[in-house]
């Protein structure tokens, strides 16, 4: 899959299969859709192409507004997204930036300048809810009509439901928030997980848990940054780790600000695998995919290091008892994790 940051590059395709979206979370919702591009696309002997945004158009309003309470918690990376859209088989990625100059492009100029002259779409596909264009005022009748005039297929996927629910971003962010990991897992279609480079931390867990019996190295923590603000998930899990080493590591992971140890607002993933067989290094460096499969608790602030131990000692027991009954569940198919394409 290629991935390029707007359509000014040589290397993008002359004409393509195109859809439009935010593809937060690839959910099976989106994954019918691209599925659909697929199948079309070949029957015209083109490639497919799914152009996105960053950021989020939603994030972008809501910060000219000063409004970040109206920005959706975001259920993915752009790392994950793209890994996603790759694994669907996507041929092409356009990225394009959401700033002034695209939010005021009236719709009939995103027509011309984004679909057709920039990236030479002869096939369009879009949600039942698609809009587009200064205001929003372009719609799937706006499309449709200027597809008719202009020589392009246009086609809409209505709804796509699962046990009489909507699948869409919303539904996954609903679940997300209410803990409810399985729930998240029959919309996406797989257990929900964040990916990213493994990086120095404080060093803190270390000094966690040193006197537990066989914890020598204290409480050490994989970390993930997640370049969001306000991730849809929060709180303490159950995980699996993937990437490190041939088989999945048990964990316990924290996703969140750390609110007992920094008050930065930074948001970080950080796993304490319940064996550590990565040595020294600890992993640092490699991308690791840390799959979120059960919600133990919320975030909370402790009274200090004791505390914080206490808690991290009775999350890690936690996590055990439900690993080891739930884990071989999700490890009958193994995944391999995307390299890095950003």
């Amino acid at each position: 899959m290629r991935v390029f940051r707007g359509f000014h590059h040589p290397g993008v395709a002359p004409a393509c299969a195109l859809t439009i979206g935010n593809f937060d979370g690839v959910h099976r919702g989106h994954q019918a859709m691209l599925a659909l591009l697929q199948s079309e696309a070949r029957h015209r002997g083109l490639p497919t192409c799914v152009m996105t945004f960053e950021p989020h158009p939603r994030d972008f309003f809501a910060a000219r507004l000063g409004k970040p309470e109206l920005a959706p918690a975001r259920i993915a990376t752009l790392r994950d997204k793209l890994a996603e859209l790759e694994r669907c088989g996507i041929d092409q990625v356009v990225i394009l930036p959401f700033d002034e100059a695209l939010a005021g492009l009236p719709p009939q100029d995103f027509i011309r300048q984004v679909l057709m002259d920039g990236l030479g779409a002869k096939y369009v596909l879009v949600g039942d809810d698609f809009r587009f264009g200064a205001k929003r005022l372009g719609d799937y009748a706006t499309l449709d009509a200027a597809g008719r005039a202009q020589g392009f297929d246009v086609a809409r996927m209505m709804s796509y439901e699962v046990h009489g629910l909507r699948v869409s971003s919303s539904a996954v962010r609903e679940a997300l928030a209410r803990g409810d990991m399985a729930g998240a897992a029959a919309l996406l279609g797989r257990p929900y997980a964040v990916s990213g480079h493994v990086t120095h931390g404080r060093k803190l867990g270390r000094q966690l848990g040193e006197s537990t019996p066989g914890a020598a190295d204290g409480f050490r923590t994989l970390n993930l940054r997640f370049p969001h603000d306000k991730p849809a998930a929060h709180g303490i899990f159950a995980v699996l780790v993937h990437g490190l080493t041939p088989e999945p590591l048990p964990g316990v992971a924290s996703l969140g600000n750390r609110p007992t140890v920094e008050d930065a607002g930074r948001v970080l993933l950080e796993v304490h695998c319940l064996d550590w067989p990565l040595g020294a290094e600890g992993g640092y460096g490699k991308l690791a995919r840390v799959e979120l499969l059960h919600k133990l608790r919320d975030e909370a602030k402790y009274d200090g290091l004791d505390a914080l131990t206490a808690a991290i000692r009775h999350d890690t027991d936690a996590a055990r008892a439900f690993l080891a009954t739930h884990a071989a569940s999700y490890t009958k198919v193994s995944r391999q994790t995307t390299r890095d394409r950003i």
